[in-house]
Formats: C-alpha cells, structure tokens, sequence
C-alpha cells in the first residue's frame, strides 16, 4: 500500500486503548501513517474495550492511515513480523513508539512487594524487555531511513526515580529510562535519535474509571491530568525538528515540559503543567563510555 514520501511512517505499540491510543491519534491528525499495535482485537475481551481495528479506523478518521496489526509485544516472532510488514508495504519507518505495558490491577492497590501477586513481573516482559526487542528488531529498517530523521520513543514515567506503585514498577520505568541512554550512545552518528517520555498524570479509561468512583478524591488532580492525545502531540512535534531531537537524543524528558517548549497544548487548549515539583525529574548519566 504505497503512500507519497512526505508521509511520516510510524509504529505505536499497545495502541487498544489508554496512551497508546491517544498517540496514534495524534499522530494520525499530524497525518502519519500509523501501525497500531496491541493484543486486543475484540472489545469484549477487556473489561476497558477498545481494540487495535477501532484505534486504527480512528487515526484514519482523524486524518492520517490507521493499520491495525494484531501483535503480541512478548513475542519476538511477531515482533519480527510487525516490521517485515512494515518493510514490504513502505520501505521506511520514521517513528516508533515504545508504549506497550502490561500492568497487574495489583500493583497499584497500595501495600508492600510481597503482598501483590508475583504476576507484577509481568512488566518486565511487557515493558522493559518489549521497548527492548521491538527497538532491536525496527533497528535495521530504522537505520536504512536515516536520511528521513528517525525518532524513537521509550515511555518512561516519574516511577524512575520516586517511589510509585512499587519497586517492579520502578524498576521497569528506571530501567527503560537507562536502557533510552545507552541506545542514544549506540545511535549517535546515525541519523536515527532516542528519547524517553514521561507523561504526566492521564485521562485514560483505567485512570477515568478510579476517578468516577471516587470524584471527590480527584477533584484537585482533575484540572492538571492530560489527555493521552498530548503525549502524541509533543512527539509529532519532536518528530518535526530534526537538530532538537538529535540534541536531546538518549535523555529523559518529562512530556509537559517538553510540550511547553514546543507551543504544544493540550486538546482542550490547556498548557500542560509539569509534576517535577513534586515527583522529582529524570536522573543523570555518567559520560563514560566502555565499550
């Protein structure tokens, strides 16, 4: 299905719903060609609905070509397959969003480690080791585009370096935060840069869902949550200036702040505020490189 060059080509992974779906969206305003990925293709199969076939037709209805591929993030296998198609039908990929996580309802209902099921491990398959082979396996069709200035994206979050919802869940967002450092490291000189992205508090249907039952509770924190669609808008704008992206390729950045410097606002027009005050900011690196 060829498309004219001026088309970004893009790949968003865990896309059914929740952040991954509010990228693709933008992406799909910003008129990109979007692979949506995710496990979902029947609505009934997630108590939240949502699948990658209605994620997909909705990038298209907001402009852009939606391409709904039904993937499993643990499977390298299909991981392989998701790019193959990718080759075949545009020959480039320009931006690929590391977004597929697999969170256990468990890991935020307070209390310690050992009181939550061991299934919270499931975030390192789907989480840290997804943003890894997925980033390993696109890493050749992404170096062959490099004329085009391609962008990857890891989300992250500020679970890097406070404490939330538990130590298996910090260490997955400081893992993919370190592992976005040594890419930029490996990437540099190539054309192709690596961020990590950390939205701030979402309107997703999990987070939407706690709030309805709880409205009172949520009454300060509602005026300041995003929408899912900022995060993609911060990155189509990411994606548009190509010396930004290189110079801050292998860095952590928190997704307002970096949505502030671009002129980018929210879909209600709100300026997006920034939770470093009180969550802390993305750590530093050392510039020592063995190799």
């Amino acid at each position: 299905m060829p498309h004219p060059k001026d088309h970004r080509v893009a790949v968003v992974t865990g896309a059914s719903r929740g952040l991954g779906k509010g990228i693709a969206l933008a992406l799909g305003e910003a008129g990109y060609v979007v692979y949506v990925t995710g496990r979902t293709v029947d609505p009934a199969a997630h108590d939240l609905g949502g699948t990658v076939g209605e994620t997909a037709r909705a990038v298209t209805e907001r402009g852009g070509t939606g391409i709904a591929v039904a993937c499993d993030h643990r499977d390298d296998d299909a991981v392989a397959a998701l790019v193959a198609q990718v080759r075949a039908e545009h020959g480039v990929l320009d931006v690929l969003v590391n977004n597929a996580f697999a969170v256990p309802d468990e890991v935020t209902s307070g209390g310690g480690f050992w009181e939550k099921p061991l299934d919270a491990v499931m975030m390192f398959d789907v989480g840290l080791r997804s943003t890894y082979t997925t980033t390993w396996h696109a890493a050749p069709l992404l170096l062959a585009s490099a004329e085009r200035a391609p962008l990857v994206v890891n989300i992250s979050g500020f679970g890097a370096t406070c404490y939330l919802h538990g130590p298996a869940y910090g260490a997955v967002k400081a893992g993919v935060d370190k592992m976005t450092h040594d890419m930029g490291v490996d990437l540099a000189g190539t054309g192709v840069s690596v961020v990590a992205l950390w939205p701030g508090l979402l309107r997703t249907e999990r987070t939407m869902r706690v709030v309805d039952g709880d409205p009172d509770l949520y009454r300060d924190s509602l005026p300041i949550m995003e929408y899912p669609e900022l995060t993609g808008r911060a990155i189509a704008a990411l994606d548009a200036d190509p010396a930004l992206k290189q110079a801050r390729s292998g860095q952590a950045l928190i997704g307002a702040e970096l949505a502030v410097e671009l002129g980018v606002t929210d879909v209600d027009g709100r300026t997006p505020v920034s939770r470093r005050a009180l969550l802390g900011g993305p750590a530093g690196y050392s510039d020592a490189i063995v190799r």
